[in-house]
């Protein structure tokens, strides 16, 4: 499954979240590749899922899930960890 976290620059803050679902992704046993991305490269590209922030959404298309934090896991956990699983089991 492949996965992509995105924020405005795709530098500093997906790169944080990118690490954070991958560490709950294998926490979970689930098989995924999360890439890091800015705005402009995501919105062109055709992951299993998007994670973001309320504010890019929009901008995005697909499968998307918002979270409250890039680097608090807890949050992270809570926000997107359902809809990594239904992505996964999709995406076999």
């Amino acid at each position: 499954m492949h996965i992509i976290t995105v924020c405005g620059n795709g530098i500093g803050s997906s790169l944080m979240l990118a690490g954070k679902v991958q560490e709950i992704c294998d926490e979970e046993g689930i098989s995924a590749d999360v890439e890091s991305m800015d705005l402009n490269g995501a919105s062109s590209s055709n992951p299993d899922l998007f994670i973001t922030v309320k504010e890019l959404a929009p901008e995005l298309h697909g499968n998307i899930v918002i979270v409250r934090s890039y680097v608090n896991k807890k949050k992270i956990r809570e926000d997107a960890l359902e809809a990594i699983k239904a992505a996964a089991a999709k995406a076999q």
